[in-house]
């Protein structure tokens, strides 16, 4: 099959949280100019573009993903001219931009929505999805992602909206062809200035049910991913097609059997998809261990589903609404961190599909010790914890569950050295900072050739300079393996094998026959580079990429 190119499949990604990325106005809030001020930083880690969550006018409630004006900056992140300004240096430097393109809802504050909730006679009551209560309160079940019922009502026209998310995000009606028209008039605007594309946030969730229908034994069943979606998707994808632009939707619903249908190369909606299997975004339990067949089983199912031209995957382990991949997924022990970090970096880095890294996630950054619930800025993440208090869970319990599990995990600010402020900031910022900077943060990694940073940035350039590791197949071996991932790529006669022990461990175990390891010469590998043999014992989290000769 002939290669099908295109800029987004080759380049590496990295998602900038701006708050927590730099500040250098020294209010304590990361910055657009902190943003610039990385660039060369991000080049040298071989980065191709870079996506920047929300800045746009928000009373930020949710972390800017409730906007109140798509077409302004907010003043806290800097000026529209300064956007122009990183945009242009970004170009400049290689580096594309992208934005996060939030059109499930807007905020609350949103002159479209200050409008629809003036009258029901209102031009703008139909941007919004309105409906009477009954008798017993709400029009229907459904409840909230981030908890409660989904609907709030309002006291000047005694109807009920409905709010997937927040009560401060009220849903568009995408059934309103001027809302459609009015959202698609903004993108335009944005890929008129320049920028490289769109990261789009929840649009799985655009379409909704009837209202009468009930909950099922998802909650989220009535506004994910409904039957019908299609048609807002394919209007949207129209509007995309005309650029050169990288779109990646944040589809959570879609399985990988229909992801063809949503990323496929001709008809498909966006590029790549980021999915939930192999990561459960809304879990709210502790883990002790990672399931590792498991593990190996979902991100291979999307492997497999997007093979030989069917789509193309977007491959993460870490982004804002999740915590630390090292904590989850390796180990925060000293003895174990460095491995662990490295041997995670190398499973997803060379799968198929553009990898995004998440600010922090290249120096190993872990979740933080949060000492209290006053602690934690994010909603849904507060609900959930006076959700386990009403039910009895004791403080100290429901503070153990959270330090686990919250997304603010992976906003805290980035560590750039071990300054008090971890050189993110000259004043005390607007979230804790985790005291581990002392050990882990860039200045010191830049510095040794050891450290996980430096590891990234030869995984990086490895995957650059070899074309099976981007274009070609995917195989997994030892599907069964408890410990072991094990995995090839192939593309023509180049060939690759990636081992890695996501445990804690020692794993042994005799390589697939078609891997003689004699045959195959060590590329990269994350503790000594010892020679191992067909019947092999790996360390735990060791980890190793091999090219045949």
């Amino acid at each position: 099959m002939a290669i099908k190119r295109a800029w987004w499949k080759e380049a590496v990604g990295y998602q900038i949280y701006p708050a927590s990325f730099m500040d250098t106005n020294n209010d304590g809030i990361g910055d657009l100019n902190g943003i610039r001020s990385k660039l060369d930083y991000l080049k040298d880690l071989g980065i191709g573009f870079i996506w920047i969550t929300p800045i746009y006018e928000s009373p930020n409630v949710d972390n800017g993903y409730d906007i109140s004006d798509y077409q302004k900056i907010l003043r806290t992140f800097g000026t529209m001219e300064e956007f122009d300004l990183l945009l242009e240096e970004a170009h400049d430097h290689g580096i594309r931009v992208i934005m996060d393109l939030v059109i499930n809802h807007t905020s609350n504050q949103h002159p479209w929505f200050i409008e629809s909730r003036s009258s029901v006679k209102d031009d703008y009551r139909d941007y919004y999805i309105w409906a009477d209560g009954t008798i017993d309160g709400p029009p229907n079940d459904w409840v909230s992602i981030f908890g409660g019922s989904a609907w709030e009502y309002d006291e000047t026209t005694n109807q009920y909206y409905l709010h997937v998310f927040a009560k401060e995000q009220p849903d568009l009606n995408w059934e309103n062809p001027r809302v459609k028209r009015d959202l698609f008039s903004m993108v335009d605007w944005w890929l008129d200035k320049g920028i490289d594309g769109f990261r789009v946030d929840a649009i799985s969730h655009i379409k909704k049910a009837p209202l009468e229908t009930s909950s099922t034994n998802d909650p989220f069943d009535s506004f994910k991913n409904v039957p019908g979606i299609e048609t807002h998707l394919e209007e949207l994808r129209d509007i995309f097609k005309k650029r050169d632009i990288l779109t990646v939707g944040e589809a959570n619903g879609v399985s990988a059997a229909e992801a063809p249908k949503w990323v496929g190369e001709t008809e498909g909606y966006f590029n790549m998809l980021f999915e939930f299997d192999h990561i459960s975004l809304w879990n709210k339990e502790e883990q002790e261990t990672l399931d590792v067949i498991h593990f190996k089983k979902a991100l291979t199912a999307w492997q497999d589903a997007l093979a030989d031209g069917k789509g193309w995957n977007a491959l993460y382990m870490e982004n804002h609404d999740i915590p630390r991949s090292v904590s989850s997924f390796g180990s925060e022990e000293t003895v174990f961190w460095q491995a662990s970090a490295k041997a995670l970096a190398l499973t997803f880095l060379l799968l198929q599909g553009t990898p995004f890294i998440y600010q922090g996630q290249e120096i190993g950054m872990t979740n933080m010790p949060f000492a209290s619930i006053d602690d934690i800025d994010a909603v849904d993440t507060k609900n959930f914890y006076h959700e386990m208090i009403h039910a009895g869970v004791e403080p100290s319990k429901a503070m153990n569950v959270i330090r686990r599990t919250a997304r603010d995990n992976s906003r805290t600010p980035m560590q750039w050295t071990a300054e008090e402020y971890a050189g993110f900031s000259k004043r005390k910022p607007w979230m804790v900072i985790n005291p581990n900077k002392q050990e882990i943060n860039v200045l010191d990694e830049l510095t040794d050739p050891n450290s996980v940073l430096n590891f990234y940035k030869a995984v990086i350039q490895l995957r650059n300079q070899n074309e099976a590791l981007i274009y070609g197949s995917y195989k997994l071996y030892l599907p069964d393996h408890p410990q072991l991932f094990v995995y090839g790529r192939r593309l023509g006669n180049e060939r690759f094998v990636v081992i890695v022990n996501l445990s804690k461990e020692f794993a042994s175990a005799d390589l697939p026959e078609n891997v003689q390891i004699e045959e195959w010469d060590l590329q990269l590998c994350n503790l000594n580079n010892h020679t191992i043999h067909q019947h092999t014992i790996f360390a735990p989290y060791e980890a190793r990429v091999y090219k045949h000769k």
